[in-house]
């Protein structure tokens, strides 16, 4: 029997660091259900201790996930230990994942201590934890860049005192394949109790390599364990991607030697989602996920396409979802189906009355556009004007008029806190002077950092279209995603769903990386 490679997804801890990726309680605990329903072994929920949010985020997810295991991030320190065993306390499976630098720079220039302070923190921490849980992982942060003697020392330590997973990130993307393998393959010769443990990578993108070291790791290394994000998702470059490390493993069974448990069909239903969710757009030319992954535009490739699959493509479109964009409903569609496919989708209202809002604003697109696909729905869902929590900011309606030659109007009626305000103001298309016109009464002084448009589901001029708006103030980065058939209307809605969420300031503790 082949091996089991471990698939730890961090989309919701390490791929929410991304700028502006920041996501509410609802919508990580949406992402959660799919990724329970993609059969990850291991959801990194959060870190608790960084914020009330997050605490209740993780322990939602505890909560409601039956099937994966549910960990939390932690310093190592009591306090963040404590606190994450407190949010896991419903999880079916808990796991504890605490973190402390081992690189020299790292200690000295970040942490100010010694080594030997290092590792007797990592030591009390791990035993703490394992009073708490059962399953701990262990991370040396900046583990790539330290000294093997002194590593060595620390992770034959914390085996010792309960650590049932070793992970060794590269924290900063600096590794190469060969080399990264290959240091995870002398660890585990050099440690005398390096069985005892599961060795897993975290590896970061910042040099385009961060699935390849990873497969070194598993290959030249024998780590068991991946750590990645839909999509890749993460600060700076991202992160090793899913869906890349599972495709990558599943093809090429017959040079890996290894299974996983994934449900690959479900892999484009999570993409779409955590792409729409947070506002990141996936490339076309994305592998695996990306709208050109599966699409032979040169006519050589066609022809060979059609005549044999595997002249071209060494992976069916279907066997990772593609299949599933589907037409779900439409304008005849009872309140019933749409109730259930919220639930297929794992999309959780909080009231009757509030599916009531969404099934009124699905009509609403249904008599706009005669085939509604599942990520309409998401979509739809995501909207503010559906969610249960009273948002500061509220989009009503829109009057603009554009024509060549003059310059363009918008009238934008919003709420705030309750109360509806007007705003009017030219620009130099109908986006810019809604915006304006928002801003006109907000006056929140944030600066626009981007601005982008993506059609929901494609081959249509009917699709909705969903647009994204990242915006900046004192420090913070937010995005905001609106969508409407409309791209102007979509425009406001993204504008006031970033205001939102700069608005609601949540003091967060950062993590690693």
């Amino acid at each position: 029997m082949s091996e089991q490679l471990i698939i730890f997804d961090t989309t919701l801890r390490d791929g929410e660091q991304s700028p502006g990726a920041s996501m509410t309680k609802d919508e990580k605990l949406r992402i959660a259900r799919q990724l329970e329903r993609l059969k990850v072994d291991v959801i990194e929920a959060g870190f608790a201790a960084s914020s009330n949010g997050d605490f209740e985020s993780v322990k939602a997810i505890a909560d409601h996930i039956k099937d994966s295991t549910v960990c939390s991030l932690a310093r190592a320190n009591d306090r963040d230990i404590a606190r994450a065993a407190e949010a896991l306390k419903g999880a079916n499976r808990a796991r504890i994942h605490t973190f402390i630098a081992t690189s020299a720079l790292h200690m000295e220039k970040k942490l100010r201590m010694t080594p030997e302070q290092v590792l007797e923190q990592a030591k009390q921490s791990v035993r703490f934890a394992r009073n708490l849980v059962q399953d701990i992982e262990f991370s040396p942060e900046d583990g790539y860049r330290s000294d093997v003697d002194f590593l060595c020392r620390v992770l034959e330590t914390v085996i010792k005192e309960g650590a049932t997973t070793l992970n060794i990130p590269d924290t900063v993307g600096y590794a190469v394949p060969e080399l990264y393998g290959h240091f995870i393959r002398t660890l585990r010769e050099r440690i005398p109790n390096s069985d005892k443990a599961i060795w897993s990578v975290h590896c970061h993108n910042d040099l385009g390599m961060a699935v390849a070291n990873s497969l070194a790791g598993v290959k030249i290394g024998g780590a068991r364990q991946v750590e990645c994000t839909i999509n890749g998702l993460g600060e700076r470059a991202g992160n090793c991607s899913l869906e890349e490390i599972v495709m990558a493993v599943r093809t090429r069974r017959d040079y890996f030697g290894l299974d996983v448990a994934i449900d690959t069909t479900q892999i484009v239903p999570a993409s779409r989602m955590v792409s729409q969710t947070t506002g990141f757009v996936v490339q076309p030319n994305k592998a695996v996920v990306g709208a050109n992954a599966f699409a032979h535009a040169s006519g050589i490739h066609q022809d060979g396409v059609l005549k044999a699959r595997d002249t071209y493509e060494i992976m069916r479109a279907e066997d990772v979802g593609w299949s599933a964009n589907k037409i779900v409903l439409g304008k005849l569609s009872g309140r019933n189906a749409f109730k259930q496919r919220l639930q297929e989708l794992g999309i959780e209202m909080a009231s009757e009355a509030e599916i009531n809002t969404a099934f009124a604003k699905f009509k609403e697109l249904a008599d706009r556009k005669a085939e509604i696909f599942d990520e309409d729905i998401l979509a739809l869902a995501s909207d503010e004007s559906v969610t249960a929590e009273k948002e500061q900011y509220g989009f009503v309606s829109l009057a603009q008029r554009s024509e060549t030659g003059e310059r363009p109007h918008a009238s934008v009626v919003f709420t705030v806190d309750g109360k509806e305000l007007r705003g009017d103001s030219d620009g130099n298309g109908p986006v810019d002077a809604s915006l304006k016109a928002i801003e006109q009464h907000v006056k929140s002084g944030a600066e626009l950092l981007l601005y982008s448009v993506n059609a929901i589901t494609s081959g249509s001029t009917e699709s909705q279209g969903e647009v994204t708006v990242r915006l900046q103030h004192g420090g913070r980065v937010v995005n905001g995603v609106g969508a409407d058939p409309d791209i102007v209307v979509a425009s406001a809605k993204a504008y006031l769903s970033a205001l939102n969420k700069l608005h609601s300031k949540a003091d967060r503790v950062a993590a690693q990386g």
